[in-house]
């Protein structure tokens, strides 16, 4: 009978995931996201709107991943990343230490993630507002991160 020869591919238990740092990680969604609208999401001419729709979903997909991953930095709502949380579990946990925070989550969370990202709504004062939303949450979660 013949052995089967080892062919050096790494079984799940040998793969070790490198633990990145929310903060950061959040800061580089929101930089592929701007990414994403400065390379490929043209406006109009009077430069009001941008012209595709998909390239405005895929920036606000991007921008919302970011503020949940700096949000979970802090109130660790979601521990695994599998897993689906919906707004009121981050509304309640961040209603419990910051206020201006949470006024920030819901303003951002109807901008990027229902307007931006459901809706497509490609007006271009939305699509940075939704930016500066994201980096207020982000900026703000950073102050909050415990000490290493």
């Amino acid at each position: 009978m013949k052995t089967k020869k080892h062919l050096g591919h790494k079984t799940p238990n040998t793969i070790v995931k490198k633990k990145r740092e929310p903060i950061k990680e959040a800061r580089r969604y929101v930089d592929n996201a701007r990414e994403i609208l400065q390379e490929r999401g043209k406006l109009d001419d009077e430069g009001f709107q941008y012209e595709d729709e998909k390239y405005v979903r895929a920036a606000g997909n991007y921008l919302w991943l970011g503020v949940l991953m700096a949000l979970d930095g802090v109130f660790h709502v979601r521990e695994d990343r599998r897993t689906r949380v919906n707004i009121e579990a981050y509304q309640e946990a961040v209603s419990k230490r910051d206020m201006k925070l949470l006024s920030w989550l819901n303003l951002g969370y109807e901008i990027i993630h229902l307007y931006m990202t459901y809706d497509g709504i490609s007006h271009k004062g939305l699509c940075d507002m939704g930016f500066d939303y994201a980096n207020r949450i982000i900026d703000r979660c950073e102050t909050m991160m415990p000490a290493a």
